[in-house]
């Protein structure tokens, strides 16, 4: 545990500040001048040169950086420079809307994908496994917001029975809550179910046939004991690398649902911030989505290790008084010292 906390922060850094700084030298050098924009029609170069004062512009690019690396390090992401609110209470606002989608979609991609995956597995061979495949194979190929327009179409449009935007928050009205986010969720889900029903299949299907899994049902083990406590555990490992991989698709992806679907989440937020050239705005939220996407990739890695039992023997042996290397040299003395008195003895 504590070495792979280690491992994700010394891997988070880096990241945090190499996109930091692209995100900042995108913004210092696009054409967009947010002076001309807050001033409109007075924009006098004295004006737009007074207001970038302010704004701290006309500074070094090298201190306007380290000036805000110092601020984010303590707490502070400035101000939007457009509404003057702080980028914190923004986010505040808006994160738990990205959130609920993305954590949503995630939550139905586990639960069809790997239902699908399980069930094509066990029925290998059989038409459910073909159909299993086919139809991934079918959703994988379909792009989030074509999915969304055909969700609208259908559940707004052809059978209106749920909403097409806007967004309820949990706390105000639960079933509100869900009615807004299942149709941008479904949208996202569709490609990551695709994905965890088909790494979960294979992986179950290789599994099934290795030589310990044989064994138990030799045991008379039951096939559920057997699918659960063993097989499952040991095929899991793939469907979870694709869930880490998926998860940074999925908070991209909430961008576009967002859009679609008029949620005010922190997608549509970096979105507006880069088209008025609000770099606060930008800034914070582009740091906010790749903190939670290392979040999830630590969470992955650490079920990753549980999962895995070699890690789980690794960590094990990390912690005795004896190394490994002594213990198994002992092991070998031992038996080749009572090799030689059975030898001696006959």
């Amino acid at each position: 545990m504590t070495r792979i906390a280690l491992r994700a922060l010394l891997r988070a850094a880096p990241v945090l500040f190499v996109t930091a700084a692209v995100t900042f030298l995108l913004g210092a050098f696009a054409k967009q001048e947010p002076a001309d924009l807050l001033l409109g029609e007075a924009a006098t170069p004295e004006a737009v040169a007074e207001l970038n004062h302010e704004l701290g512009r006309d500074r070094p690019l090298v201190v306007q950086f380290g000036t805000w690396i110092w601020d984010a390090l303590h707490g502070d992401l400035g101000e939007s420079w457009f509404t003057g609110i702080p980028i914190t209470t923004t986010i505040a606002d808006r994160l738990p809307v990205s959130l609920s989608i993305a954590g949503a979609a995630l939550a139905i991609a586990v639960i069809i994908g790997g239902g699908a995956g399980l069930l094509a597995a066990i029925r290998r061979g059989s038409w459910i496994d073909t159909t299993v495949t086919v139809v991934a194979s079918t959703l994988a190929t379909l792009p989030p917001f074509v999915v969304s327009i055909l969700l609208i179409l259908l559940f707004g449009v052809a059978i209106p029975i749920l909403p097409t935007g806007g967004y309820t928050p949990f706390t105000q009205d639960p079933a509100g809550w869900l009615a807004c986010i299942i149709l941008p969720a479904i949208a996202l889900s569709l490609e990551a179910a695709a994905d965890i029903a088909r790494q979960l299949r294979t992986a179950l299907v290789h599994t099934y046939d290795a030589n310990f899994i044989r064994g138990a049902l030799l045991r008379g083990l039951s096939p559920a004991r057997v699918l659960f406590r063993h097989a499952l555990p040991h095929a899991a490992g793939p469907a979870l690398s694709v869930i880490g991989i998926q998860v940074p698709r999925l908070v991209g992806g909430a961008i576009i649902a967002e859009q679609i679907f008029s949620l005010p989440g922190l997608g549509l937020m970096a979105y507006n911030g880069a088209t008025q050239g609000d770099m606060p705005v930008v800034l914070g939220s582009v740091m906010v989505i790749v903190v939670v996407v290392l979040i999830s990739t630590f969470v992955i890695d650490l079920l990753l290790t549980v999962l895995n039992p070699h890690e789980r023997t690794a960590a094990r042996a990390a912690v005795r008084t004896t190394p490994p290397t002594a213990a198994r040299a002992a092991v070998g003395t031992t038996a080749s010292a009572g090799s030689r008195t059975k030898r001696t003895t006959a």
